[in-house]
């Protein structure tokens, strides 16, 4: 597969993808996950253990729908904040929460998930989907989760996963270049989305995954592959 986004993109090369693909983002989510990318946000809210009442993060929240399912997690006593680097996606996630029949209270933040703009010890749970891997410092990332957590808090970490079995190695593969390229193409967005490939590539295992999150300070990490390998869950306490 091909594309003209370089090969190790810098944070303003995928800060611009992001705010590229902005209004097409549900949409395609939607297309290429057959609707199970929702199924996948549900678990990865349920596995951070937000409790109602809870002050809860969503890192890298897009367009905010795994944030509002993090907001009816924690219900109307509850505080959320949903921050990410794409001010158009930021726009589109406070437009959507804004057109519910009972809009969700929510904070919506333009920041870096490399200096979260909070406090130590802040939250009583966190989230992430599709973030991690799009980072330019996954080792960072991790300490600023760590750091905003409050102790025994958790963080849920979504992102696509390479399987280990090889068979389905050639499905993600096939699926990469025969569903998603081309589909991104029919928005004209070929470019944006080659680089997802290349950016599983260069993601850690879930095994890596758990020695980052060690290495980060947390006392305990464990990965889950869902989707049969193609994705996986992260799942760190402090």
């Amino acid at each position: 597969m091909t594309s003209s986004a370089p090969s190790h993109p810098t944070a303003t090369d995928i800060q611009a993808i992001f705010n590229q693909i902005a209004p097409q983002y549900d949409q395609l989510n939607d297309r290429l996950s057959f609707g199970l990318h929702r199924i996948w946000k549900q678990m990865t809210v349920s596995w951070c253990g937000a409790q109602i009442g809870n002050t809860v993060l969503d890192v890298c929240c897009g367009s905010g729908d795994l944030t509002q399912r993090l907001a009816q997690q924690v219900g109307a006593s509850g505080q959320v904040f949903g921050l990410d680097f794409a001010a158009n996606l930021l726009a589109i996630a406070q437009q959507q929460n804004e057109q519910r029949y009972n809009p969700y209270p929510i904070t919506w933040i333009e920041g870096d998930a490399l200096a979260l703009p909070f406090a130590a010890n802040t939250f009583d749970a966190a989230t992430m989907g599709y973030g991690l891997r799009n980072v330019t410092d996954i080792s960072q990332s991790l300490r600023e989760l760590h750091r905003v957590l409050n102790v025994g808090a958790k963080v849920a970490i979504l992102d696509f996963h390479r399987p280990a079995n090889p068979w389905m190695q050639q499905f993600q593969t096939w699926y990469l270049q025969n569903l998603v390229v081309p589909a991104a193409e029919q928005c004209g967005m070929k470019d944006e989305y080659a680089y997802i490939n290349p950016s599983i590539e260069r993601f850690p295992m879930g095994s890596a995954q758990v020695q980052l999150a060690d290495q980060a300070g947390f006392s305990q990490a464990v990965h889950y592959p869902i989707a049969g390998g193609l994705m996986g869950v992260l799942v760190a306490t402090k």
